[in-house]
C-alpha cells in the first residue's frame, strides 16, 4: 500500500539534525508506500506557530509547515537535544462508481509518528541518527470489500492497528560521508524499488510494486510490515549509489495466514527465517553539489536504478503438488511441491524532461519501473511495470501543485496461468458449462492532483480506472462473468502536526 506519508511505499527518505528532512509516507495484500511529504524539521520554522493570541495563531496557519507550530515550544525543546519529531494524518474516501464485486464507498486513514535523535547534536557523535516511528491504521478496506483487484487503490490500506514500524540506527563514515550503515527494523520501500515521482499517486503499487508484493513471503518487509536487517550505502564516486541490505526472509515468524495479522503489533522482530538479499545500483545526474556556471542552463535531472533481490526462503508451487500431480485434480494431496529460494530483477527510471526557464518550479518528469521474475512454478506475478508523468506547478503561482498521470499493469505468471487451465479442464469433467476463465493481467490508469492548500495541509482528488479486475477472475455475485471494469473515485487529505 504504496500504501502511507506513496502507504507504501518509497523513494522515501529522512535527514538528521536541526535541517531533518521527514520523508512522512501514502499506498500497501500488499501494500505500498505512502506518497512521501518531505518537511523540513526546525526550530525556527517550528516558531512559526508560537503564538501569543488567536489572530496571530491563525495568521502564522499561512506560513508554518506544521498546524500546530512548534508544539507550544515542544519542538523548540527537543531540538536543543538533536531530537525532530513529526506527526502526520493522511485520510481518504475511495469509491468505486461503477464495476467491482459491488459499488459503494469507504473511509481509510492513517497516522504516522516519526521521532529521530540525531546523535552529534546530543552526544557529540558526528553522522549518527536514530530513529522510530509507528503507525495507527483506521477505517476500511475498499480493495478488499469492493474491487478484488490486484493492484489495491490505495497505499495506505491495511488492517487497521496501532503498530510500531520502523526502529534503525543508522551512522555515516569515511570521508564525505561516502559510507553509511543502517541497523534494526526497517521497511524496505522507502530506501529500494523507488521512483521519486511515482510517490505523487495514491494507489499502492506505485510505492511498493505488485511483484514484491504477491512473491515474497508476507508481500516482503513493506508498509504496514518491516524486518530486522543491515542495509550499507556506499558513494564510490560522485553520482553513484550502492545499496546492499540483508533482512530477515519473511517480516513474520509464520508466513501462513494473514501477515498483518500475524505480527499485530510489529514488535515480534522475526529472526529465524531464511535471508532476503537486495542489491541496488543508482546513478543520479547532476549530483549533488554539482555547480552551474553563470550563462549555463541548469541540466534536466535523472535518476536511474537497476537492483534486484534474492529470497532463500521456502516456496509454494502454484500448479503441482508434492507428487507432482496437477492441483486442481482430484487425485492430488493438495500439498503444493516446496521450492528453494526466489529471486527477481528490476529497473527504476526518473526524467525531468523539460523545466521553464523562466521559473524552475514549472517542470515535466517522466518515471517508468519494471519488474520480472523469472521463476514462474512459485511466483503468483511474473511481471510488473508502472510509468506516468508528473507536472509541477500547472497554474501559474502555484508552485507547490503537482498533476500527475499514470498507469499500472501486472502479468501472473505462466505457471498460473496453466493452473487455471487445468482448473477449467477438471471443472468441464465434473460440471459442464461452468465458467472458468484463465488470469492473465490487469491494468488501471490514474489521474491525481496534489493542491497544497496550506504549507502542512494537502487536499488530493484522485481518478482510477481498472481494466480487468483481478487479471480476469469471476465475479462472485455473478459466477457466469467476469469482474467488470472499476471506476474508483476518491478524495485525500494530508495534515502534518
Amino acid at each position: 500500500m504504496t500504501k502511507p506519508v506513496p502507504c507504501r511505499e518509497s523513494g522515501r527518505r529522512l535527514a538528521s539534525g536541526a535541517a531533518v528532512v521527514l520523508a512522512l509516507l501514502a499506498s500497501y495484500p500488499a501494500v505500498a508506500a505512502p506518497p512521501p511529504i518531505s518537511v523540513p524539521i526546525s526550530s525556527e520554522q517550528a516558531a512559526g506557530g508560537q503564538t501569543a493570541d488567536l489572530t496571530t495563531f491563525l495568521s502564522n496557519l499561512k506560513r508554518t509547515n506544521f498546524l500546530l507550530g512548534d508544539l507550544f515550544g515542544v519542538r523548540t525543546f527537543l531540538s536543543q537535544y538533536g531530537i525532530s519529531f513529526a506527526l502526520q494524518e493522511t485520510s481518504e474516501v475511495l469509491g468505486n462508481a461503477n464495476g467491482g464485486t459491488r459499488k459503494g464507498a469507504a473511509y481509510d486513514g492513517l497516522t504516522q509518528a516519526v521521532l529521530q535523535l540525531s546523535t552529534q547534536r546530543a552526544f557529540g557523535l558526528y553522522g549518527g541518527l536514530f530513529n522510530v516511528s509507528a503507525l495507527q491504521i483506521h477505517g476500511h478496506n475498499l480493495s478488499t470489500d469492493n474491487l478484488s483487484t490486484l493492484q489495491t487503490a490505495s497505499g495506505i490500506e491495511a488492517d487497521r492497528a496501532t503498530r510500531l514500524w520502523e526502529l534503525w540506527y543508522d551512522q555515516k563514515f569515511l570521508e564525505e560521508d561516502r559510507l553509511d550503515v543502517r541497523v534494526g527494523q526497517q521497511s524496505l520501500d522507502q530506501e529500494f524499488i523507488v521512483s521519486l515521482n511515482a510517490n505523487y499517486f495514491v494507489n499502492t503499487m506505485f510505492g511498493w510494486p505488485a511483484l514484491p508484493s504477491y512473491d515474497l513471503p508476507g508481500g516482503g518487509p513493506a508498509y504496514p510490515l518491516s524486518a530486522p536487517g543491515v542495509r550499507v550505502r556506499l558513494r564510490p564516486v560522485e553520482s553513484v549509489n550502492v545499496l546492499v541490505g540483508v533482512f530477515n526472509g519473511s517480516p513474520v515468524n509464520n508466513n501462513s495466514g494473514d501477515p498483518q495479522q500475524q505480527n499485530g503489533s510489529g514488535t515480534s522482530f522475526p529472526l529465524h527465517g531464511g535471508l532476503l538479499v537486495f542489491t541496488e545500483l543508482q546513478y543520479a545526474y547532476p549530483s549533488l553539489g554539482s555547480m552551474v556556471y553563470p550563462g549555463e542552463s541548469a541540466p534536466l535531472a535523472r535518476t536511474y536504478r537497476i537492483g534486484a533481490w534474492y529470497d532463500s526462503e521456502s516456496f509454494a508451487d502454484q500448479r503441482f503438488d508434492q507428487n507432482g500431480v496437477p492441483l486442481a485434480s482430484p487425485a492430488s494431496s493438495g500439498v503444493p511441491a516446496s521450492h528453494h529460494g526466489n529471486y527477481s530483477m528490476y529497473a527504476v527510471a526518473d526524467q525531468m524532461l523539460w523545466r521553464n526557464q523562466a521559473d524552475p518550479n514549472n517542470t515535466l518528469n517522466a518515471f517508468a519501473r519494471v519488474m520480472g521474475a523469472p521463476q514462474s512454478d512459485r511466483n503468483l506475478i511474473g511481471f510488473s511495470m508502472n510509468a506516468g508523468l508528473i507536472y509541477h506547478e500547472p497554474f501559474r503561482n502555484r508552485p507547490d501543485d503537482t498533476f500527475g498521470i499514470g498507469m499500472g499493469s501486472v502479468r501472473v505468471s505462466s505457471t498460473v496461468a496453466n493452473y487455471d487451465r487445468d482448473v477449467a479442464a477438471s471443472a468441464a469433467l465434473t460440471n459442464p458449462g461452468s465458467y472458468h476463465p484463465i488470469r492473465s493481467s490487469e491494468t488501471y490508469v490514474e489521474l491525481t492532483y496534489q493542491y497544497q492548500a496550506r504549507p502542512w495541509w494537502q487536499l488530493q482528488p484522485d481518478f482510477q480506472y481498472v481494466f480487468n479486475p483481478g487479471a480476469g477472475v469471476v465475479d462472485p455475485n455473478a459466477p457466469t462473468r467476469r469482474i467488470r471494469n472499476e471506476l474508483v473515485l476518491g478524495l485525500r487529505t494530508n495534515i502534518l502536526f
